[in-house]
């Protein structure tokens, strides 16, 4: 006996609309204003409310306002074009006043410079008079005269893009860097050529002595109180390539070359027939005289003294 197959067909509904799935967005189509909307804009219309007044007093009220508001713009127009010739008078008169300021202090400071250059002059005279047969070697040993010979020529920049940061870079123990030369970095440069036989040394002009100081202050390097800007050049006095070969085998000269390799600072340095260093700008002269009753009985000395 044969078995039939189920029929899995479904009979068509001829009823059926053909956007039945779509009842949403046709129940949107067909009332696109909530009726709230709708019976809200119907009482508006019902009551003859519209957007602009109708009455002669809302008319009036609106009109009170835009005068009020015309008023309030116009005056505050004419109170800024009112002010505008003091506030450029104040700001002429202030630039004047800097400017003015400024040039005393330039006309100062070029009679400090006068003045500092008398004091260097007879200074270096004091020390040819009481110097005896030793006055030009105490002249060059003190930095109170000018000296010209064989040296070397160092020149120390910052990293290309260095910028300036808060706390300064090799300020820690660790070495973390943006490669800007420090004050710390041209102490060991200049120590280094010391130690490796220079008999005078500069830094960008500045003469140094036994009684210079290489500090910071920010960014900023200080030689005797004066900033300098980089590129920092060193001009030494001595043998020119021996002195060269040892301030580069030296322990300073490594420490330079790690700054170059590591740190991008740049250096270059060249052994020159002739260089010429000025005197320092300023010296203090002192002298010291054994103090009254410091020897003792037995003939030994305290050492002490006043200077």
């Amino acid at each position: 006996m044969s078995q039939q197959h189920p029929d899995r067909s479904s009979p068509k509904a001829s009823s059926a609309r053909p956007d039945a799935s779509m009842s949403l967005l046709t129940n949107v189509m067909d009332h696109s204003l909530d009726e709230g909307y709708a019976e809200a804009a119907a009482r508006k219309s019902e009551t003859g409310v519209r957007g602009m007044p109708r009455t002669l007093r809302a008319k009036l009220g609106l009109a009170a306002g835009l005068v009020l508001a015309a008023v309030v713009v116009t005056v505050g127009a004419a109170q800024a074009q009112i002010s505008a010739p003091t506030l450029a008078k104040e700001r002429e008169e202030l630039i004047h006043r800097i400017q003015k300021g400024t040039g005393e202090a330039d006309s100062q400071q070029h009679r400090v410079d006068a003045l500092r250059d008398d004091v260097s002059r007879m200074q270096r005279e004091a020390l040819k008079q009481h110097g005896g047969d030793k006055a030009e070697l105490l002249a060059l040993l003190s930095g109170s005269t000018q000296v010209t010979g064989p040296g070397v020529k160092l020149v120390v920049d910052d990293a290309k893009g260095a910028e300036s940061s808060g706390g300064g870079p090799r300020e820690s123990s660790g070495f973390s860097d943006t490669g800007r030369v420090r004050d710390r970095d041209m102490q060991r440069v200049v120590n280094g050529l010391w130690a490796s036989g220079a008999e005078a040394i500069s830094v960008n002009g500045q003469r140094l002595t036994s009684l210079s100081a290489i500090r910071a202050a920010g960014d900023a390097i200080l030689v005797d109180n004066k900033p300098l800007v980089p590129p920092y050049t060193v001009l030494a006095v001595g043998d020119g390539q021996r002195l060269s070969t040892a301030f580069q085998d030296s322990a300073d000269g490594q420490y330079l070359h790690v700054l170059q390799e590591n740190y991008g600072v740049r250096t270059r340095i060249s052994a020159e027939n002739e260089v010429t260093l000025p005197p320092a700008p300023s010296l203090i002269v002192r002298t010291a005289k054994p103090q009254a009753g410091a020897a003792k009985t037995d003939g030994a000395d305290t050492g002490k003294g006043t200077s």
